[in-house]
């Protein structure tokens, strides 16, 4: 090879490198915020623990006069019939149930209590919240395992007017605030599944208006 072609040769590959570098730096630069990763450790699991706004089906076995349909007020406490002011925030379902037969056990011999959530706000902390250009932006009560993918079919996807793309996740990191993007149209309107990503308790999700 003659010193010319060999010149040619590392000017083309030069050439394409620096578009790679070019085209890197155009994705990387438009939200100017890294890309939220994909995997996280999600922790151990939770059990899930009775909030204010719960709603509850208390059951008492062979006493459907003592069986009560509540909702946990602001305070955490709950009355049912025959047990009065009982905390129930910051409990689980069966701590709470057997906490209520303890106070019948006072009444009837040997209550059996069963506690159904069946509308679940959730603690604070542990939420989800999806602010912007949903259909229906809402907060979330955190699931194990919960994916983007996952808070976006429970708030109805993206309205017509979503910068899907520009979206960001806002996430607390050992005590900091930090900012993620996240590609919103991709993962939902184009179907790339490596736009999914894990989510985590107190996750906010910001989706912006496109303004083209």
């Amino acid at each position: 090879m003659n010193n010319e072609a060999a010149h040619s040769r590392t000017m083309g590959m030069l050439g394409r490198w620096a578009l790679l570098m070019v085209a890197g730096v155009v994705l990387a630069g438009c939200s100017g915020l890294p890309p939220a990763p994909r995997h996280v450790d999600q922790g151990n699991t939770v059990r899930y623990k009775i909030a204010p706004g719960d709603s509850l089906n208390v059951v008492v076995w062979g006493n459907p006069d003592l069986s009560t349909q509540i909702t946990v007020p602001p305070d955490g406490f709950i009355t049912t019939p025959l047990v009065e002011d009982l905390s129930a925030a910051g409990k689980t379902s069966s701590e709470l149930a057997r906490q209520i037969e303890q106070r019948l056990s006072k009444y009837i011999r040997d209550p059996v209590v069963t506690v159904i959530l069946s509308n679940m706000v959730g603690e604070y902390n542990r939420q989800i919240r999806v602010v912007g250009q949903a259909a229906n932006p809402q907060a979330l009560q955190y699931r194990d395992g919960m994916t983007l993918l996952d808070v976006m079919i429970a708030v109805g996807g993206l309205t017509e007017y979503a910068d899907g793309n520009d979206a960001r996740l806002v996430r607390d990191v050992n005590g900091k605030r930090k900012e993620y993007s996240v590609r919103l149209d991709d993962l939902l309107r184009d179907g790339d599944v490596s736009a999914n990503v894990d989510m985590l308790p107190g996750d906010v999700l910001i989706i912006p208006e496109t303004f083209l």
